[in-house]
């Protein structure tokens, strides 16, 4: 089965979802942590947001979290489904 038949079924998106979702989670937790670390650790919200979401910049934060979440998902369902 090519890629463009597989990405053309609900099973490989359902099963694409299943990774994206943990994958996208995970991914901004980590960003975060290494963005913001002392102010995470210092309960200093405003600092974190001021760092990350502020001003626009919420989003170029979740617009690259989001596309390497799709890419990565996509890619790894693409490999699992024969």
């Amino acid at each position: 089965m090519t890629f463009l038949e597989k990405i053309k079924t609900a099973f490989f998106w359902k099963r694409a979802l299943m990774i994206i979702i943990p994958f996208f989670i995970v991914l901004v937790i980590i960003s975060l942590l290494f963005n913001s670390f002392s102010a995470i650790i210092n309960a200093d919200i405003a600092t974190v947001m001021e760092q990350n979401f502020n001003q626009g910049k919420w989003k170029d934060f979740f617009l690259t979290k989001s596309f390497v979440s799709v890419l990565y998902g996509v890619w790894i369902t693409s490999r699992n489904i024969k």
